[in-house]
């Protein structure tokens, strides 16, 4: 029996740092260019490195002119790093199961005591970086964790908090950035309850998932189990970068050096999954009633 729905198409774009926004960018240019439009989608959903690609597709900038930024020359750009003491820390966090919030507010507390660059510094990032600075019409939500109590939120338009902030916030990876304040509050990268947040693409009938890195430590942090939840008539695909990607991509995810080698391969590896993305995406036409 063929599928007439035209159901409503989620985008899910994960963490994935620097290199991560390059690899999500080259493979939605790459689609783009097989004729599948991402930014289509009725909802994106955008996590840390996810956050920056969904307002870029949700801007009125064009995919190429985008992708075309991400090859530029990084030379002189500051490469940072995260090192083996924080991911112990963001393990510690995740591990706490039976109250997932404790874990994310004690490792938040430590984020605000760290010794980061200026908040104004890592602002300007963003302000520098993004296409627009205005919310779209069309729904975006981003992902960021309250630093003192953990709780998890979705930014969106009707949030009351100007894009930049929201952004800004779902990449201020603990201890390696600035927390972001927002009405008085400060909020940690958005990754920190989940790289991905795929299960926040409710109501949504058709599911691409793009997703630089796809660690979890929680069941319920896990792509799959995130998509499950979604319900058992959700049609959905995740795609992460294959092995010319990850080399691509290097071991540094905060490298910019790394930026335009990890979006050449995304691009590559989309002409690879377009047939399985194409056929979650595509919505099928509606009979012709007469």
């Amino acid at each position: 029996m063929q599928d007439t729905r035209n159901g409503r198409r989620g985008l899910v774009l994960g963490g994935g740092g620097v290199t991560g926004i390059a690899w999500e960018i080259g493979v939605v240019a790459g689609l783009a260019e097989a004729g599948i439009d991402l930014a289509e989608a009725d909802l994106v959903v955008g996590t840390s490195a996810g956050s920056v690609v969904g307002a870029e597709l949700r801007s009125e900038a064009r995919i190429e002119d985008v992708y075309e930024g991400q090859l530029a020359d990084a030379t002189g750009e500051r490469a940072d790093r995260i090192g083996l003491g924080v991911i112990l820390r963001l393990m510690t966090a995740s591990l706490r199961i039976r109250h997932p919030e404790r874990g994310r507010a004690r490792l938040g507390r430590a984020a605000l005591k760290a010794r980061t660059e200026p908040e104004s510094e890592w602002r300007a990032r963003f302000e520098r970086g993004l296409s627009s600075l205005d919310w779209p019409d069309r729904r975006l939500l981003i992902n960021a964790v309250d630093a003192e109590s953990g709780e998890a939120v979705a930014f969106e338009r009707d949030s009351g908090v100007p894009l930049l902030d929201a952004v800004a916030a779902s990449c201020a990876v603990p201890l390696v950035f600035p927390p972001v304040t927002i009405a008085g509050r400060r909020y940690i990268d958005g990754g920190v309850r989940s790289l991905a947040n795929a299960d926040l693409a409710t109501g949504c009938d058709r599911v691409v998932v793009l997703a630089p890195v796809t660690a979890a430590f929680r069941r319920t942090g896990r792509i799959g189990w995130q998509l499950a939840s979604l319900g058992p008539g959700v049609r959905s695909v995740a795609v992460s970068p294959d092995p010319a990607a990850r080399r691509a991509i290097g071991s540094n995810v905060l490298d910019p050096a790394r930026r335009a080698a990890a979006a050449r391969a995304g691009r590559a590896q989309a002409a690879r999954v377009a047939g399985a993305i194409a056929a979650v995406w595509a919505t099928a036409e509606a009979p012709d009633p007469a």
